[in-house]
């Protein structure tokens, strides 16, 4: 089992931190969210963790030397010649992961304690090619799953915008938290290359890909992606 953490992005909505440092790098109760993040995975025996670096790369990869990967092994992707998106960074990296079967991948900067080992379990036993965190709190946009807990579409709650590749009777919103299990047969099958979102790939590929949600309503979580949620994420991550 290895991992990915997603730490290119520019992080324009946490300015003015970012105008000077990247996204990862921010800090909550004296640890970085970065930091963070790679404790969390260790919580579920992975130990191997790709990080892929644009924005102030080379602040991530000195925080990784300085820290000795916080006790876990870490590689950098560089994307630094240009940020390929989340699709198109995890695609980039596929020749780090090696001969792992399963693939993590989170964004760098959410914060949570949702039972990541439940959600690997989950997702071996269904045999399911990717698995989503899901929940049930309010977001601009959801993904749509169906009565068989399968991913079957995307909308936008505010435009009303609605992609549906896979027909259901009835569908269930849940908004996605930033974290997949994905299986490396996946990678073999993904529609595009370059630059990419995940979730374009997701719907892509859902017609004929088993791609689950995995429920983590109730466990703390916080996308500290504004100044004011890294604030707030200081009182629910001490």
């Amino acid at each position: 089992m290895i991992a990915m953490i997603l730490a290119a992005g520019l992080g324009t909505r946490l300015k003015p931190f970012t105008d000077h440092h990247p996204k990862a790098l921010a800090v909550v109760n004296g640890k970085t969210v970065l930091q963070r993040n790679v404790e969390y995975l260790q919580q579920a025996g992975i130990r191997r963790v790709v990080v892929n670096v644009h924005h102030f790369a080379e602040q991530i990869i000195d925080a990784v030397e300085a820290s000795q990967g916080w006790g876990s092994e870490v590689l950098i992707s560089d994307e630094r010649a240009e940020v390929l998106e989340t699709g198109g960074g995890i695609q980039h990296a596929i020749p780090l992961f090696g001969d792992a079967a399963q693939l993590v991948v989170m964004n760098a900067d959410i914060l949570t304690d949702m039972n990541l080992s439940a959600m690997i379990r989950e997702h071996q036993e269904n045999g399911a090619a990717a698995t989503l965190a899901v929940t049930d709190r309010t977001s601009s946009r959801c993904f749509l799953f169906n009565e068989e807990n399968r991913l079957c579409g995307w909308r936008n709650r505010n435009s009303g915008e609605t992609r549906q590749p896979l027909p259901a009777s009835s569908v269930t919103e849940k908004a996605f938290s930033g974290i997949h299990v994905i299986h490396e047969n996946i990678f073999r099958h993904l529609p595009f290359t370059g630059k990419f979102s995940m979730v374009d790939a997701y719907l892509a590929m859902c017609p004929t890909h088993r791609i689950q949600g995995f429920d983590h309503s109730g466990c703390r979580f916080i996308d500290i992606g504004t100044m004011e949620k890294l604030e707030k994420a200081s009182h629910l991550f001490p």
